[in-house]
């Protein structure tokens, strides 16, 4: 992103905008400065600019998204009779991934009353809509691009991607490499165009280029 922000070196920056329930769930884990990755990602994310950030393993990725998901769910209105949602769509390359993020994104809306759900293959799509429905829906959904697609598929049963407002490409690299281009294409096209959009990849080429077509200018 060439937008250009201070970095976010301290989590006291963030306590107005965090509010006190996130502020003390990331203390009790242990967080106590940001990581590079996220100081950097942090303020422009919450600016609900889009971002492409290089980021590897290791380096706390998976939360500079987190946070400002939580952030951007808090500010949205609550679902209307009927709406299954999600509002924040994160879209990964593997089941196991999914896993990961659906954990760490848990832990975070607990404590602010926001809900989170893994779309991966081996669900079946019966148990998924009586848990959205009797959950009244959920705000956050990480998923693989293709059972997200076969779940969206399903009409009013399934998912919808009407009040999605903010949609994350993590792995992005790899999940051009796997295949999924046209899949993740396929669900950028049916999503509202002032969406915010942040992508993170551990390498560039094609992922720059495709940068430049899928985040705003």
């Amino acid at each position: 992103c060439s937008l250009s922000v201070d970095p976010i070196l301290d989590f006291e920056e963030l306590q107005e905008l965090f509010g006190e329930p996130l502020m003390e769930t990331i203390k009790q884990k242990g967080y106590q400065k940001p990581t590079l990755v996220q100081a950097q990602t942090l303020p422009v994310a919450l600016s609900g600019h889009d971002v492409l950030v290089t980021a590897a393993t290791g380096q706390g990725k998976t939360l500079s998204y987190i946070w400002p998901l939580v952030v951007h769910i808090l500010d949205q209105p609550h679902f209307a009779a009927g709406e299954t949602g999600p509002i924040a769509l994160v879209l990964v390359p593997t089941r196991e991934l999914a896993q990961q993020v659906f954990q760490q994104a848990k832990i975070m809306l607990k404590p602010v009353g926001g809900s989170a759900k893994a779309v991966i293959g081996g669900q079946g799509k019966y148990l998924l809509h009586q848990e959205l429905k009797k959950h009244g829906g959920v705000e956050l959904v990480v998923a693989t691009p293709g059972r997200f697609l076969d779940v969206c598929s399903d009409g009013k049963k399934g998912l919808s991607l009407q009040r999605v407002t903010v949609v994350v490409l993590d792995e992005a690299d790899k999940m051009l490499q796997m295949g999924f281009e046209a899949q993740v294409r396929q669900i950028l096209s049916s999503l509202r165009r002032d969406r915010q959009t942040l992508m993170l990849s551990a390498t560039m080429g094609k992922v720059e280029k495709l940068g430049k077509e899928w985040l705003a200018a």
